[in-house]
């Protein structure tokens, strides 16, 4: 019985000792935090602060959610001895130092870290943290190389990783098979080079982001075709090589990001063939054979650095279709690739020549470090006279069908690692095949039986025959037993509630009293995701603004997504009470007030006015809840939910505190703006083509603005844009085919052909953009009723300037005063707006290509901002690494946002087909 009394003693103590513990480490917390988290008051206990919830029986800490507060400051290091605590939440606010150890955190399963300033990570990082599910330390780019550690294993139920730019280096670990529950794997911007590991053909992995590594992976992507279960592959921007595999298990896939590779060799017909396919892109790899095909629903980018035997679908000529199978054979090398191109094997190819220029009768492989096997297909040239394959890595064996070759004179494989049979050619074929010392001889597989059995099981014995003596003594009764077990649990039920009881009372004793607070018709409910549905793309994790509204909501429209609805008493509270001093701009249908909650979060809220909210009104409220839940970018603003009261219509946004980029371009002077530097307008334009390609090309559904203009692209501090105002936004099912539409717009930014016709097609976003370039590079707005009427027009005018290279330094705006560098920038981005204001639709570019061009500008310079700036890039990095690092977006991140660095020079990519040659870049230097 005393031995009884001890261990509830014990126990009693550890409790206290616990909450005590976590009581001073909550202490530490709110110490190290700038300005503390609101609803966080140390003089209360720790359990009543916001956000922070605690188990009811212990008093310990379960949860910390410190989500987007707008915190700076360190963790302490040793949070890890909060030792109830299952999820931390600290994400998209300014924290910096060293992470703090979570080792040996056995019941925390959520840690999310992303989007801080966090600069290094302890090697016990993970250790022990074996229930963890989700882990997203996305967006830190100013941490200390490190590498994944072979521990995480341990992390049996691991189901999340999101560590996209985070300083990530090394080989990617070859133990992914050990994680059964993992879904997602967001390893996007990092330095990983080697090839894709092998234990993924055993995971269950659905979505895998590798895209954009510094130097890049390299290698086949041979394993992907064992992940039956793949839903979204991204592996752009890297350096992977060879052909893409046969992809007819991976049916689930929906978006396969191939681009800005070295991929060779035809593309499967499972790949076209892939029935749940969405999103594909193929461009800046050495794609050979014919063009592929695929459904009218899938977006589709193939560029136009491959090797396509023809510019449309449809069967090669035969002898490329023989000779596309013998490079199969070698494993379609890259240098074949580069000089194997059209439709025309005869058409100067390497190491191929032609009798008459029509039949290939030689092929001179000799001495080209080819690896692989001799192809059959050989056979198929008819003509073939001499065939050199001496001094290779050749393996396998000679094919038998080339006896068949009627016109064969030379056949020369000497000196490569062959094996099998020799065929028996006819007398006159000059047969050299010294060099093979496994020629002749028939090699079979593996080891057979290789190995010496072993002992299949080994018995054990039990260790000292006493530990199991009971037997000598009596045995108690079964009711002993029991009676015995249902006083300790009773015991120690009782010894817990009154050790918990004393704890609270001594936190009551010590801080006082403390009300329960009102519920707020505010308040903020975190949701971490299982599903990485609605995130910006970039592992960082959807923290909703909820609100209760108040009143019958029985008329109130349901919107797909599931928007946040909030109440019109807290709108009018946080505009108080829609003020004039609070109106940041007035537009068609309304005016967009300024707010802020009771949390410090700013808001826009625009208001439709009662006058305008006819149906049209109706329709573009509609519209932009519509499209604001199912799209989420970095350069699309952000809506955080809507409000419906009487004949009334608000939507509440992000707030952006730089206002409009027509306030900064047009009114500057009036609002005591400093003029924007050519820095800042090549940064905003590539935003904006970032955003609007985003629209077109990776959305489940495609969009088209319809209204794209300086006063719907918002600022934020940094001086970053965002495209606003969705309200004229038509849906575009396959992304590039017009719909019938009633006119709306801007005058000044419309597009021809659909001023005229009222055919919309993506191709008018990028006729508006190409305006709004105009706008960035000469100051003046589209329509400018004060010029002469043969200047009032930007697009009629500039166009007339950029005909003659020596006109447009006088059109450039006078702010910008450039120097050499910057004028030679300023010449590219106004050959582009050109190029997009093209009077014929199909003679524009697509979005992708502004972004391309855009790109190298705004990395060249290294633009100064808090994201690049803690992006972690060493400036003594060479430019390609520079670039290739600085290709950021995200995402939801997006999937055609960043050039490969092979492709990066100093003038602009190619332009597509149909563009005047009127202006060149190469006209400024």
């Amino acid at each position: 019985m005393a031995s009884l009394l001890l261990l509830f003693l014990s126990l009693f103590t550890l409790i206290s000792l616990t909450c005590s513990d976590d009581a001073a480490i909550m202490s530490k917390l709110v110490a190290g935090l700038s300005p503390a988290p609101p609803g966080w008051d140390s003089t209360k206990p720790f359990c009543s602060w916001t956000k922070v919830n605690c188990d009811k029986a212990s008093g310990t800490v379960t949860s910390i959610n410190l989500d987007s507060q707008s915190l700076s400051g360190s963790l302490p290091s040793d949070l890890n001895q909060l030792s109830n605590l299952k999820t931390l939440s600290v994400q998209k606010n300014s924290l910096s130092g060293t992470l703090p150890s979570f080792a040996n955190m056995t019941t925390l399963t959520e840690i999310y870290l992303d989007n801080n300033r966090f600069t290094s990570i302890p090697q016990d990082f993970l250790l022990g943290v074996t229930s963890l599910i989700t882990f997203s330390i996305s967006e830190n780019g100013k941490l200390s190389p490190w590498q994944i550690p072979s521990y995480l294993t341990d992390s049996v139920n691991l189901g999340y990783v999101y560590a996209s730019n985070a300083s990530i280096y090394g080989v990617i670990p070859d133990f992914f098979d050990a994680f059964p529950n993992l879904q997602d794997l967001r390893l996007s911007y990092n330095n990983f080079t080697g090839s894709l590991p092998g234990s993924f053909g055993g995971s269950e992995i659905r979505n895998l982001w590798l895209n954009n590594q510094f130097k890049g992976l390299s290698g086949s992507i041979d394993v992907i075709n064992n992940m039956a279960q793949l839903s979204q592959v991204w592996l752009h921007a890297n350096s992977f090589t060879g052909p893409i595999p046969d992809l007819s298990k991976c049916e689930e896939i929906f978006d396969l990001q191939l681009r800005d590779n070295q991929f060779t060799g035809v593309i499967p017909d499972s790949v076209m063939s892939l029935p749940k396919l969405l999103n594909i892109s193929l461009q800046n790899n050495k794609l050979q054979g014919p063009k592929p095909e695929f459904r009218k629903e899938v977006k589709v980018e193939i560029g136009s650095t491959n090797s396509f035997c023809l510019d449309t679908p449809g069967p090669c000529d035969p002898q490329v279709t023989t000779l596309l199978a013998v490079a199969g054979g070698f494993g379609y090398p890259g240098f074949l690739a580069d000089s194997w191109k059209g439709n025309d094997a005869c058409n100067g190819w390497l190491h191929i020549s032609c009798a008459g220029k029509k039949n290939v009768d030689v092929a001179t492989f000799g001495k080209q470090k080819l690896s692989g096997f001799i192809s059959p297909a050989f056979a198929n040239l008819t003509s073939l006279r001499n065939l050199l394959l001496n001094d290779n890595n050749l393996t396998g064996s000679i094919p038998e069908k080339l006896t068949t070759l009627a016109n064969l004179q030379v056949l020369d494989v000497t000196n490569n690692n062959l094996s099998g049979p020799i065929p028996v050619f006819r007398p006159d074929v000059k047969f050299s095949n010294s060099g093979n010392l496994l020629l002749g001889k028939n090699i079979g597989g593996g080891g057979g039986t290789g190995g010496t059995p072993g002992s299949g099981s080994s018995s054990s014995s039990d260790d000292g025959g006493n530990s199991s003596g009971g037997s000598k003594g009596s045995t108690p009764s079964a009711g002993m037993i029991v009676g015995v077990v249902i006083s300790v649990v009773i015991f120690i039920v009782v010894v817990l509630f009154v050790s918990y009881k004393c704890c609270m009372k001594g936190r009551h004793k010590r801080f006082g009293r403390v009300e329960t607070p009102e519920v707020s018709n505010e308040m903020v409910n975190f949701k971490p995701p299982n599903v990485v549905n609605g995130t910006n793309g970039y592992a960082g994790v959807p923290s909703e603004l909820q609100s209760q509204s108040s009143g019958d909501h029985s008329e109130m429209p349901i919107f797909e997504g599931g928007n946040v609805v909030i109440s019109i008493q807290v709108l009018r509270q946080v505009t108080n009470n829609f003020s004039e001093e609070n109106i940041l701009g007035r537009g068609g249908f309304g005016v967009v007030y300024k707010g802020e909650l009771h949390d410090g979060t700013k808001i826009a809220v625009k208001r439709m006015e009662s006058g305008a909210m006819g149906t049209k009104g109706m329709n573009e409220f509609q519209a932009e809840i519509a499209v604001l839940t199912k799209v989420r970018h970095r350069h699309l603003v952000a809506l955080l939910g809507y409000c419906v009261n009487g004949n009334e219509r608000l939507l509440v946004y992000e707030y952006m505190p730089q206002g409009t980029l027509s306030q900064h371009l047009f009114e500057w002077r009036e609002l005591g703006y400093p003029i924007l530097t050519w820095k800042q307008r090549v940064t905003i334009a590539l935003d904006v083509a970032r955003g609007v390609e985003y629209l077109h090309s990776l959305a489940q559904t495609s969009f088209i603005h319809r209204d794209l203009k300086p006063s719907n692209i918002l600022l934020g501090d940094d001086m970053r844009a965002k495209v606003a105002d969705f309200g004229l936004v038509r849906n575009a099912p396959d992304g590039k085919y017009s719909v019938e539409t009633r006119l709306a717009g801007t005058f000044g930014y419309l597009a021809p052909e659909y001023a005229a016709t009222g055919r919309v097609t993506t191709k008018v976003d990028v006729y508006a953009f190409g305006v709004v370039l105009m706008e960035l590079v000469t100051g003046r707005k589209a329509l400018d009723e004060t010029m002469p009427d043969d200047r009032s027009h930007l697009v009629t005018w500039l166009r007339r300037v950029l005909v003659n290279k020596d006109n447009l330094r006088k059109a450039i705006d006078p702010t910008l005063d450039p120097d050499e560098e910057t004028y030679e920038s300023i010449c590219k981005v106004a050959e582009l707006a050109g190029h997009c204001t093209a009077r014929e639709p199909f003679q524009r570019p697509d979005m992708g290509h502004a972004v391309n061009v855009l790109a190298p500008l705004v990395e060249l310079w290294k633009p100064t901002r808090n994201e690049d700036e803690d992006s972690g890039i060493d400036l003594h990095m060479s430019l390609p690494q520079i670039l290739q690092r600085w290709q950021a977006d995200e995402g939801t991140s997006r999937m055609f946002d960043d050039m490969s660095y092979s492709q990066t020079q100093s003038s602009i990519p190619s332009k597509p087909s149909g563009f005047a040659d009127s202006f060149n870049s190469t006209d400024c230097r």
